[in-house]
């Protein structure tokens, strides 16, 4: 029995040393891009794309060959995505969209070309590998039926903030813990993507109460 016992720890021991392994050439990977960015003249056009919010440590199945294919090819190019950026029914349309990005086949012509330069795309193979890995994670749209909270007042807020960027999440997704986390993480990007096109606040638009988004949220959260 104690034999058992210490089999199964190491084998816990060397599956965490894997992960440890694998996200620390991720979070190389990702360094490096960066690293090709800063010397490109395209570079701010690329950073601007995704916030830079999202990193390899919080991907789902983080050890999985989908994990790894998105790191290897979507970083080439701009910030991590997140896996719930998109539903699953949109994914397969985006990706074949980056693939024909990624061999300079884009929408900008030589200049696509130019910035693809140097850049892999994805075989067949990873490209299947890469588009069931997204749509197993991707976001699962919310059942507004579910919801009527979301055409009063209390429900606004997260309507608006959220559709701008991706599907509207089910609050089921997440504890009300985790809710907290996810809600900072929003917010620091929108302030990033503000910063970039450089918005101006507009009295006229709706106000966004991050509390009230957060309320929402955890009103309907899983309970464990």
């Amino acid at each position: 029995m104690h034999f058992v016992r210490m089999s199964a720890l190491f084998a816990v021991l060397a599956a965490s040393a894997a992960l440890a392994a694998s996200l620390a050439d991720f979070e190389r990977a990702v360094q490096e891009a960066r690293n090709r960015w800063a010397e490109s003249p395209h570079g701010p056009m690329l950073e601007r794309i995704l916030p830079p919010t999202f990193a390899p440590a919080q991907l789902p199945e983080a050890r999985s060959r989908g994990a790894q294919v998105l790191v290897q090819y979507c970083v080439q190019c701009h910030n991590l995505p997140n896996p719930a950026m998109h539903n699953p029914e949109k994914w397969p349309g985006i990706v074949e969209r980056m693939v024909l990005r990624m061999e300079g086949k884009g929408n900008m012509g030589e200049l696509m070309q130019e910035m693809m330069a140097g850049v892999q795309a994805p075989t067949e193979a990873e490209t299947t590998i890469l588009v069931e890995y997204l749509q197993r994670h991707g976001q699962r749209a919310i059942e507004r039926k579910l919801y009527p909270e979301l055409e009063l007042p209390s429900g606004q807020s997260f309507k608006i903030a959220c559709s701008q960027c991706h599907e509207l999440p089910d609050p089921r997704r997440h504890t009300a813990r985790e809710w907290s986390a996810v809600v900072a993480r929003m917010q620091q990007n929108m302030a990033w993507m503000n910063r970039v096109v450089g918005n101006v606040p507009d009295a006229r638009e709706p106000q966004l109460r991050i509390e009230e988004i957060l309320d929402f949220l955890q009103k309907y959260a899983r309970k464990s």
